[in-house]
């Protein structure tokens, strides 16, 4: 591990002088990025950098509150629901090449029918996306959709280059040769960073005032935070909870404390043994002191969670089921289930202070019910591949919302075939279908309420065990302006100014 450290720290030591150049903006990060293909990732290590790379029809402000045109100047909905109209506004991608309605059909369609895509369920609905003209963009849906319009915002969906993509498909992957955001994608350096170049032909290139951006991969929270204070890095993001006073009393520096749709749970792997058992999953809910995690490791900045929909977004039920910490309950569902001496591998980010620090609070709580928990620290480059793999049997993980609507999340981690609900490989056909059904209904008062019911069924068959909802922060030099993210994680980095 140490070799490790060193390594990285050397690698900030020698890249410095790349940045040195006026207008270029340096941020920490824990892991590297997988791919520069949207459709091919639901993680926030890309998604945050595909929003200033590519561009989308429709956005979200910067409040995290409401929708606004991207490449998309002005929509129109047909009175039946079912027809989009959208007027795709003169701009061009980053090798000067128009951005037409077809490039933006092509996405929409590819998105929907490629075998890559994780998030083809949520576009299921598209019938037809066709370009009228070469500003004209004809969509056709099979039922009217509630959360359509919202899921156009998700950087998955991106407009790309149609000739770009075609030219080669997993060339695009590595290194995009077309771009329709703030930003080019001058080099990808895998494990170590991502160099951004502005994008001159950017439709709001005249708002860029960063010359380029370097997204450097730090694993280690403290090296990060250690960089930002040397100035070797501008900022960093996922601060530790537990640095944030020192970090504020420090006059060079800026801790952001941003509103969040952040949500950490624990995964549970349900075609691994015992754990495919209702009853099992119960325990471990029961096992596990949320209050006490949330004490230890947020320092005050956490709150227990007790939906997969956090507070402050829509349909959030308030009242969802919360079992109460209870050791000998958990004892005595895994005695009526026939379990006995439960051993478990917990697959835990290393480096990653908060993650092993409630990797060790779980084993020792399950361990009060007679489960023994075997931790497994892999590099957070190395354990997606694992959950996807099912390599485990839990793992703490988190989610932002990227869309204003729920449905994205509830797709994703309840609803969903594409990605085995969120690697947990959860089964319930009756929750599958009213997730659905709750995309279709145009009712909000109904709506909620599929919502509600959704929400009390995932929490009675205990499809992961929410843990807590937190803010984003994250950490600058005072020499940075406007460096903040919306609720739904997206850094505004085209407003971002390096003095």
């Amino acid at each position: 591990m140490k070799v490790g450290l060193v390594a990285v720290m050397t690698s900030i030591s020698a890249g410095v002088s790349l940045a040195e150049a006026a207008g270029v903006l340096t941020i920490g990060r824990r892991e590297d990025s997988t791919t520069f293909d949207p459709i091919k990732s639901a993680q926030n290590v890309d998604n945050w950098v595909f929003s200033n790379v590519f561009d989308v029809l429709i956005r979200v402000d910067k409040t995290g509150t409401k929708l606004e045109p991207g490449l998309a100047e002005s929509w129109t909905i047909s009175d039946d629901g079912l027809t989009y109209t959208f007027k795709i506004r003169d701009a061009k991608f980053s090798d000067g090449s128009p951005v037409t309605a077809e490039d933006a059909a092509f996405s929409l369609l590819r998105i929907r029918d490629n075998e890559g895509s994780l998030w083809s369920d949520s576009y299921k609905v598209v019938e037809t996306a066709e370009a009228a003209d070469e500003h004209t963009l004809v969509v056709k849906l099979k039922t009217p959709s509630a959360p359509f319009l919202s899921s156009l915002a998700l950087p998955n969906v991106s407009v790309l280059s149609k000739k770009a993509v075609e030219a080669g498909e997993e060339a695009f992957g590595e290194l995009p040769t077309a771009s329709s955001g703030a930003f080019i994608v001058k080099e990808w350096r895998r494990g170590d960073r991502v160099i951004l170049e502005k994008n001159p032909y950017f439709w709001q290139a005249d708002r860029v005032s960063l010359d380029g951006v370097e997204w450097i991969s730090v694993p280690d929270d403290n090296t990060r935070m250690l960089n930002v204070q040397a100035g070797q890095l501008d900022a960093a993001i996922f601060v530790p909870f537990s640095r944030v006073a020192e970090l504020q009393k420090d006059p060079n520096l800026t801790v952001h404390l941003d509103t969040s749709t952040r949500e950490d749970h624990l995964l549970i792997n349900h075609e691994h043994g015992d754990l495919g058992k209702k009853e099992v999953r119960e325990a471990l809910d029961y096992a596990i002191d949320k209050k006490a995690v949330v004490d230890a490791v947020t320092f005050g900045y956490g709150k227990v969670a007790n939906s997969y929909i956090p507070e402050g977004a829509l349909y959030h039920y308030a009242d969802n089921l919360q079992r109460p910490h209870d050791p000998e309950k958990a004892k005595e569902l895994l005695a009526s289930a026939g379990v006995g001496g439960l051993t478990l591998t917990y697959l835990v980010n290393a480096g990653n202070e908060v993650d092993e620090q409630i990797a060790v609070l779980l084993q020792q709580q399950l361990l009060e019910a007679g489960i023994t928990v075997n931790l497994q620290k892999m590099d957070p480059s190395q354990t997606w591949d694992m959950l996807v793999a099912g390599d485990y049997d839990l793992s703490v993980m988190y989610w932002t919302n990227d869309i204003l609507d729920p449905d994205q999340k509830t797709t994703f981690v309840l609803g969903h075939d594409t990605n085995m609900n969120y690697m947990t490989r959860y089964k319930n056909e009756k929750v599958k279908d009213l997730v659905a059904a709750a995309r279709l209904e145009m009712d909000p008062a109904k709506r909620e309420q599929m919502y509600v019911d959704i929400q009390k069924m995932a929490k009675d068959d205990v499809h992961w065990i929410d843990i807590y909802y937190s803010p984003y922060i994250n950490v600058s030099r005072k020499t940075i302006e406007h460096f903040d993210q919306n609720p739904l994680g997206r850094f505004f980095l085209e407003d971002t100014v390096k003095n």
